[in-house]
């Protein structure tokens, strides 16, 4: 089987190759507001949307001197490379496409500093020297990197990026592996923030809370920033240092994530989460000013508490590590979820008296409120996957009943 993978090192480059960088940057920004600002244009004017070849057309016209759309002229477009303006159409019309797909929203013009990047399609183009760790890139020259693990496969294309004051290279690879085979069995995994990850198998994963861990000096930081003049030399000093601080935070909070997604989906053939809806639980309770909310610094807490755990994320490494491992990850519902009781079936809120002890009012049974959440979850995976082997509709209330598996036993 095919597989893609992308490698992510820092540059190393000097001060001529990153002014240039910062210039091609800003010429692929340029581009693509551009083309932006012309396909509205068309729009309004009740004309055709351009596809990427007559776009291709367009570019080549600026490069070679013709106005662009905002009426100036940008012949030191020709400065940067082709490909990479190129792409950065191909980029345009994917956000196109994602759009009237409604997976995403109406494309948005870039602004200067913000996600500046560049990628070089063409592998033909680039040069790879692991053994010397550096890397040669069109209109660039030789660049060093750090070079902290092997690149495996062949290059497809090359990315190239800043973030934080620094650049780094990500490179696209792909590579014929074996079919995998999965190591292990089912289980069920029920997200939280008291616990991070807990296991049917009772096992849990405590929460790192990168965002907390930081907050003071966070705070503290942009505190000073907002008492300087805005764009002196210790204003952007300043700038810098928050900067860095949510640099770390993102740092420390996806080493955290790879870690546990890799130790899970290396030791289970089938991982069954919740299907949980973060935007819609992190929303603000603030309310409007006609009808105002209710606990509003409670709720703004547990909000910054949920973002803080990148459950989103989690479940994005979790399924494309389970696929080359060979398992595969089944969503399910998370509607009582932690109400039902995995012995007797019976479905109440005062089964939860604290939102960590579950004594089912029923049968007696107790447990761990997170535990009783995670073999539901499991119970409720293995109900949608006999729906979709045998082509049934699974009701809503399907996995949450009592089974004859003994997972769980009543105590009297």
């Amino acid at each position: 089987m095919q597989r893609l993978q992308a490698f992510k090192y820092e540059l190393m480059p000097n001060g001529e190759q990153q002014r240039q960088m910062r210039r091609f940057a800003g010429l692929c920004r340029v581009v693509f507001n551009e083309a932006l600002n012309l396909q509205k244009t068309r729009y309004e004017q009740g004309e055709k949307k351009l596809g990427y070849a007559g776009l291709c057309k367009e570019l080549t016209a600026w490069r070679n001197g013709a106005p662009l759309p905002s009426g100036r002229t940008a012949p030191w477009l020709s400065e940067g490379p082709a490909h990479t303006q190129q792409q950065t159409l191909k980029d345009l019309e994917r956000a196109y496409s994602n759009f009237f797909a409604k997976r995403a929203d109406f494309p948005r013009f870039k602004k200067k500093g913000r996600h500046d990047s560049f990628r070089y399609p063409d592998p033909k183009q680039i040069k790879l020297d692991q053994t010397n760790s550096r890397i040669f890139l069109p209109k660039l020259g030789w660049l060093r990197y750090r070079n902290s693990r092997d690149v495996l496969g062949a290059v497809k294309n090359i990315t190239v990026s800043q973030s934080c004051g620094k650049w780094f290279v990500s490179i696209q690879t792909e590579r014929e592996v074996e079919q995998p085979i999965p190591n292990g069995g089912a289980v069920g995994i029920d997200m939280g923030i008291a616990r991070f990850v807990t296991l049917s198998d009772g096992s849990f994963y405590a929460p790192l809370n990168s965002f907390k861990r930081h907050e003071t000096a966070l705070r503290k930081a942009q505190q000073t920033m907002s008492r300087k003049v805005k764009f002196s030399s210790n204003w952007k000093k300043a700038k810098a240092r928050v900067q860095r601080i949510h640099s770390r935070i993102g740092n420390a909070r996806r080493d955290y994530l790879h870690k546990t997604s890799t130790a899970i989906s290396q030791n289970h053939a089938m991982v069954c989460i919740e299907d949980l809806q973060v935007r819609n639980m992190s929303k603000s309770a603030a309310g409007t000013t006609e009808s105002p909310g209710r606990k509003v610094r409670a709720k703004s807490g547990l909000n910054k508490a949920i973002l803080d755990q990148g459950w989103a994320e989690f479940r994005r490494q979790l399924d494309y590590k389970l696929a080359w491992n060979g398992g595969h990850l089944i969503a399910v519902p998370p509607q009582n979820t932690s109400r039902t009781c995995p012995c007797c079936g019976h479905v109440s809120a005062a089964n939860r008296q604290t939102q960590a002890k579950f004594e089912c009012v029923e049968c007696g049974f107790e447990e761990n409120a997170d535990v009783v959440g995670a073999i539901n979850i499991l119970r409720a995976g293995h109900a949608r996957l006999a729906c979709e082997v045998s082509g049934a509709v699974m009701p809503p209330a399907a996995g949450t009943h009592r089974s004859d598996s003994g997972v769980a036993q009543c105590r009297a």
